[in-house]
């Protein structure tokens, strides 16, 4: 029985709206107050299965007979072992949770150690990050973007259309879900002074974007085909790539972002893997003109996944949802980005991570950032408690949360969560 078949039921109870039933089981590394060391686990309702507890009683066992991977602070070892373990080991969890299968069902003492309570554990960050790579891959959002920065008439660049547009950016300040945001310092110039400040960054911003990660390699001077880029993608995330928008601006020009990205990335706990969203492909927005021969993919390649933007500032009672959108409106897939990347012969590492770039959608209640919600910040965005925002003030707290529906079940990514700290005092 596939693991994806929307008739499956645990012996754990699932509510409808949980992020986390048996179709999903997405992995992420936890530890407890009782035992503070970090272990991979999946979530299962209101539970993480503890991976390393199965590993060591035998029911688990995706590296036999070389070892152990699940009690590891990590899952790098377990992605390296590649998709068919991948496959298998996901099988193999379906079967022990599903509710005609006794042997964990009918454990007491197994079943006492191995379902951790989510309430009580905490969640660490799901893998190493080797590299870094943030694309632009939303055409909404880089038609928006150009006009609010170039003016109305603005038009896509000439290459956007032809490559999916991207960076290199830092693995070093990749931090999971609940960590702080400091108010980055850098330079920047206001449109009314003649010579640069240094200081706090004055137009913060969030981009809602999907992680991709990787947990196949390829060789250095070998491009990268189509069928070998859906081999290496194990899973995705939620992504918040915090923007420093006038740090931006005044440093972009000509190299393209640096330290205006590079402050900080929040990611989600668990990463849902690529076979548990396979039901939820779609095809995305017709490619014109025809891409190159090498990014060429069939006509699903995109994931019908939605997803939305959650802001609570200091005075509100509760957070308030300021845009919904979603994951298929991507021009460049995941897929993609991915063949592009190692067009030239960059050689790829498990544990890389790619950012899916800015999701936005035509409405405005569709966009992803700040910047195009505030139209550079002409036109505030008035929140339920008369509040408004431009960009992100300290004390806010911005929660990303993303599903796919499936019937009756969703598929969850739980939340990328951060809230902003001020800056540093800049130096005398």
């Amino acid at each position: 029985m596939s693991p994806n078949d929307p008739s499956l039921r645990s012996f754990i109870a699932v509510a409808p709206d949980s992020d986390f039933p048996i179709q999903n089981l997405p992995y992420g590394v936890f530890s407890t107050p009782e035992n503070p060391q970090p272990r991979a686990g999946v979530a299962i309702g209101d539970f993480i299965l503890d991976l390393g507890i199965m590993e060591e009683a035998g029911l688990v066992a995706p590296a036999a007979p070389a070892g152990n991977v699940f009690n590891k602070p990590v899952l790098n070892p377990f992605m390296a072992l590649g998709p068919e373990v991948w496959r298998a080991t996901r099988a193999r969890i379906s079967e022990l949770l599903r509710a005609d299968t006794p042997a964990l069902r009918d454990n007491d003492a197994l079943r006492k150690i191995a379902l951790v309570p989510r309430a009580t554990a905490m969640m660490h960050m799901p893998f190493a990050v080797t590299a870094f790579t943030d694309f632009f891959s939303s055409k909404q959002h880089a038609s928006n973007a150009g006009k609010i920065i170039r003016g109305e008439a603005s038009q896509l660049a000439p290459n956007w259309l032809t490559m999916p547009i991207g960076y290199n950016s830092r693995a070093s300040t990749v931090v999971i879900s609940g960590t702080p945001v400091r108010r980055p310092l850098g330079q920047r110039k206001p449109r009314n002074v003649e010579q640069p400040l240094f200081g706090p960054c004055a137009n913060l911003d969030c981009e809602l974007e999907m992680g991709v990660v990787l947990g196949g390699r390829s060789l250095m001077g070998e491009m990268i085909t189509e069928a070998e880029a859906e081999r290496m993608i194990f899973g995705f995330t939620l992504l918040n790539d915090w923007s420093a928008r006038d740090i931006q601006a005044w440093e972009y020009v000509p190299l393209g972002p640096f330290l205006a990205k590079a402050f900080a990335t929040t990611l989600s706990p668990w990463i849902v893997t690529a076979e548990a969203l396979e039901p939820f492909r779609v095809e995305g927005p017709v490619q014109d003109p025809a891409p190159f021969p090498y990014l060429r993919q069939g006509p699903k390649r995109n994931y019908d996944v939605n997803l939305e933007i959650a802001l609570k500032t200091p005075g509100m009672s509760e957070a308030a949802t300021v845009s919904r959108t979603n994951f298929k409106y991507m021009y460049w897939s995941s897929v993609q980005q991915l063949m592009h990347h190692g067009c030239t012969g960059c050689a790829m590492n498990v544990g890389d991570l790619l950012g899916s770039g800015t999701i936005s959608g035509d409405e405005r209640s569709e966009l992803g950032s700040f910047l195009e919600m505030s139209w550079g910040g002409s036109n505030p965005l008035v929140l339920p408690n008369g509040e408004k925002r431009t960009f992100l003030e300290d004390g806010d707290n911005l929660a990303f949360r993303g599903y796919a529906q499936g019937d009756g079940y969703r598929v969850g990514f739980g939340e990328a969560e951060g809230t902003i700290l001020p800056a540093h005092a800049p130096p005398a």
